[in-house]
């Protein structure tokens, strides 16, 4: 059983006046990722206990119920909102203002006519088994595609402008003719378009598009650690770590050093004494004072001829190199 899909046109308001249909994409798209969890928790709540009904069984009811329950709220909200303003003036108990935690106490307010003796357990309500069973079953809808985005969204949108008080999330503006309201979409601050940056399918109102472009994954960027390449912000935070020349690296010898990967040859290159004075007293722990040690690495670099010393990269590279050299020395420099 599908759920009508609310009409975007103009809507009729005050009389001859046609109203903005537009509203805040994002906001929408947020709204609606609250459904689908909140009709997860009625039905698990609704169902724990009963060995002949599972979450999947009640859902199609669950999900009509909720859903004229939320709506039929929203549409009363602003007249219920005054009315209990009028006569309660206690500011502790006036409903809040965010569209989207009014939504999520409608929800709640819902959920918990549904709930079975066990659901109202509070040790149930709070337990790791009731969030892991909601989780499973949303995920089983979302893989079914039970509730699609697109029909979620829908009703997102008539959900959003009910109880959007202040408008900050839906135009308010009205015209008294399509062609005024024509000229007005084609400027308006909340019509959806559609992200530039090449593979996002995102849709987002124009006012958000720069809150959009700076965090959107699919957005071409210089890299954060400033070496040349340009990549997509999804694909920054591997290529920082993996393969970006200027990630910082400590020296692979134990110096205190830290540098940009990109600079690891010439560190080794300029501190190859340092660098070759560790290993050999790794090597000849015994037998060598560290002057003699100092004076067998300058006799190590002079039978160096290819400098493979200054090019190995790590200990045991240039332990190798070491041990080579020296079996070169032994045998009176022949090869």
């Amino acid at each position: 059983m599908e759920l009508p899909v609310a009409d975007p046109g103009p809507v009729r308001a005050e009389g001859l006046l046609l109203q903005c249909s537009y509203c805040d994409s994002e906001a929408m798209h947020k709204l609606a990722q609250f459904l689908l969890p909140g009709l997860g928790a009625v039905c698990v709540d609704s169902t724990t206990g009963d060995l002949f009904k599972k979450p999947s069984v009640v859902a199609v009811d669950m999900r009509k119920e909720m859903v004229d329950y939320v709506t039929q709220r929203s549409e009363t909200f602003i007249s219920d909102s005054l009315i209990e303003s009028e006569a309660n003036q206690d500011q502790e108990n006036e409903m809040p203002e965010d569209p989207f935690e009014i939504i999520s106490i409608f929800m709640d307010d819902f959920s918990s006519t549904k709930r079975n003796i066990i659901g109202h357990v509070s040790g149930w309500l709070m337990s790791d088994s009731r969030e892991d069973k909601i989780d499973d079953f949303v995920q089983e809808m979302e893989m079914t595609r039970f509730w699609p985005l697109e029909r979620r969204e829908a009703i997102a949108e008539v959900l959003l402008k009910n109880v959007d008080l202040k408008t900050k999330y839906h135009c308010p503006e009205k015209y008294e003719n399509e062609e005024r309201l024509a000229d007005h979409k084609a400027q308006c601050n909340f019509r959806p378009v559609t992200c530039p940056n090449e593979g996002c399918r995102a849709m987002v109102s124009v006012r958000c598009m720069q809150d959009h472009d700076s965090a959107c994954p699919f957005k071409i960027i210089t890299c954060e650690q400033s070496c040349e390449k340009r990549l997509m912000r999804r694909d920054m935070d591997r290529h920082c770590v993996t393969v970006c020349p200027m990630r910082p690296m400590k020296c692979p010898f134990g110096c205190d050093s830290s540098f940009p990967e990109r600079g690891l040859e010439q560190h080794c290159s300029e501190s190859l004494q340092s660098h070759l004075f560790k290993i050999l007293r790794a090597v000849h722990k015994k037998g060598f004072t560290d002057d003699g040690l100092k004076e067998h690495a300058l006799q190590l670099e002079k039978y160096d001829n290819d400098g493979k010393l200054a090019k190995s990269r790590d200990v045991r590279s240039l332990t190798n190199v070491v041990k080579n050299l020296e079996a070169k020395m032994k045998d009176g420099g022949s090869s």
